[in-house]
């Protein structure tokens, strides 16, 4: 047990960035066999795999647990850690080697895309405590729950990143997939009728085209759609884009990048411990870039849950 709490556990996608990770693979494992890190490694071999290896890792003694993936592995990863019954989650150290489209949550914490570097951050064991978001959503009408340390998506964003995730199923996605689908997802969007509740008050009721609830700041490969966010504030940031003529989203594309869309006239943001999203139609949900259920929705904050390995 007490090797196996200093030894680091690398959770390996290899379908990670469009198939990245079976190709960088080898050149990874040589840099982590080369710096003599004690460590174990283990691959996925499907969705929601890195789940199941976390809580059995855990179980066996593990402590140091290290992603080598996407935004979306490591989502996988957290929620092995939140619902495993062994330890508090604070005890685990959880750490990254980014080989994703995205790597949103990495932009957050100085964690860089060269391997040998997020490799030294690794080593250095630099923690940093942040809040973990909590959503109750339906899957098949019925409630599901999942966790989330980065942003989550709703609208138009979730039917965008349900067609990136389907071109990198097909090994055909990259950085630029999911800018691409922006654009091309545009005039198939309906607008959806949705009541917004934060913290028991009512705070929005009508047509919404796009909205996030986010822990930290990026998501999209580096948009920064709620430019608010603190992740150890205890609070969810909220961005909602209300309806607005389509062409707009082309117009102000660059404002999805500085953060200054939420200037925008038809853009409202909030902040609370909880949000509670219910809709007329159906409105589509993803987490850290992995495509989930849909409406009715239920955010809850959980402060200071998850310990990170940070630059």
């Amino acid at each position: 047990m007490a090797d196996d709490q200093k030894t680091w556990y690398f959770i390996v996608n290899p379908n990670a960035g469009s198939r990245k990770g079976v190709r960088d693979w080898p050149k990874i494992s040589r840099l982590i066999m080369e710096s003599g890190i004690q460590h174990e490694t283990v691959l996925t071999t499907h969705r929601e795999h890195a789940i199941d290896l976390t809580v059995d890792c855990i179980r066996q003694g593990y402590r140091r647990i290290a992603v080598v993936g996407g935004d979306g592995t490591l989502n996988e990863v957290l929620n092995g850690i939140v619902i495993q019954k062994e330890i508090d989650p604070k005890d685990i150290f959880l750490g990254m080697i980014p080989v994703g489209t995205g790597n949103d949550w990495c932009r957050s914490f100085n964690i860089p895309f060269d391997y040998k570097k997020a490799l030294a951050v690794l080593m250095q064991e630099k923690t940093f405590v942040q809040d973990v978001g909590k959503v109750t959503h339906y899957h098949h009408d019925k409630p599901s729950v999942r966790y989330f340390m980065n942003v989550a998506g709703m609208g138009y964003d979730a039917l965008v990143n349900k067609k990136t995730n389907m071109m990198k199923d097909k090994g055909r996605g990259g950085p630029l997939t999911y800018f691409y689908f922006v654009f091309a997802s545009l005039f198939q969007y309906r607008f959806i009728e949705a009541v917004i509740e934060v913290d028991g008050e009512m705070v929005f009721k009508g047509e919404i085209f796009s909205m996030n609830v986010g822990i930290c700041k990026y998501n999209g490969g580096g948009m920064m759609q709620v430019p608010f966010a603190i992740p150890d504030d205890g609070l969810l940031d909220v961005t909602l884009i209300m309806k607005a003529p389509k062409y707009m989203v082309i117009q102000h594309v660059r404002k999805l990048y500085d953060g200054s869309l939420v200037n925008l006239p038809f853009v409202k943001t909030f902040k609370g411990k909880e949000i509670r999203i219910r809709s007329t139609g159906r409105v589509f949900l993803e987490t850290d870039g992995e495509s989930l259920g849909h409406t009715p929705f239920t955010f809850e904050i959980i402060p200071l849950g998850i310990r990170t390995v940070v630059g």
